[in-house]
């Protein structure tokens, strides 16, 4: 096993955590946006877009991946314009990777944060605007912090989901060594290559990472109710 670890190419781990980093990032702030803007639409325009935002957390990744395919191919439009104009290049690319860990990994932060949101006291808007507060304000200083321990925990989860895609990923970004060989796809070649030593190593590592990822998130969330508890 030690030599094992020490022959280790350890580039599908910092891919991995690279791109987790990145695509929760975007997954973030475009999961924030979404469930406010969801939450101020009405009855059918908020069952529609939720259903939309939804849909890759129930599809199956390689559905999703191949959407996207299609979506970037060099073969297609947008594709093509990327290429073309600003040298951009999706398929086969560590923007791959991102891209398609952002797709399967925003639901999780669209719907704990929506989650949060509908949970905030409404008063607490009235009483900002009652003082003079801006709605801007209102959101970042009142609404954010109030919800915090949700948009957190979906954050976590988030970057959780993103770390460990395989699906969707294999099919947009492939699977290049050094380049977009996440550590889900190094344990899916390796196996097949009858390599089991190598691939329980890689398992024990991503177990631990995700094992650290739910602690942190029990222990932020077992500090929010002592505090509430005191209060």
């Amino acid at each position: 096993m030690g030599e094992i670890i020490a022959g280790l190419d350890w580039s599908p781990l910092f891919i991995s955590l690279k791109t987790g980093v990145v695509a929760t990032i975007f997954s973030f702030f475009l999961g924030i946006f979404a469930a406010r803007k969801t939450l101020k639409a009405g009855p059918k325009m908020k069952a529609l877009a939720d259903g939309i935002l939804t849909l890759p957390l129930v599809l199956p990744p390689t559905v999703a991946g191949f959407f996207l395919l299609l979506l970037f191919s060099r073969k297609r439009p947008l594709g093509i314009f990327l290429y073309e104009n600003f040298d951009i290049k999706i398929v086969q690319s560590w923007a791959g990777c991102v891209i398609a860990a952002s797709v399967i990994a925003f639901p999780l932060m669209y719907r704990n944060a929506r989650a949060a949101f509908e949970q905030v006291d409404v008063n607490l808007v009235y009483a900002g605007r009652t003082l003079g507060m801006k709605e801007w304000e209102i959101f970042w200083k009142v609404i954010i912090p109030t919800a915090g321990p949700g948009i957190a925990s979906g954050t976590i989860l988030t970057f959780a989901r993103a770390l460990g895609e395989y699906g969707a990923t294999s099919m947009l970004a492939g699977n290049i060594p050094g380049k977009t060989g996440t550590i889900s796809q190094k344990i899916a070649m390796v196996i097949q290559d009858g390599d089991y030593a190598t691939a329980g190593v890689w398992v024990v590592i991503i177990m631990l990472i995700a094992f650290f990822i739910v602690f942190a998130m029990n222990l932020f969330s077992a500090r929010k109710i002592k505090t509430v508890k005191r209060w």
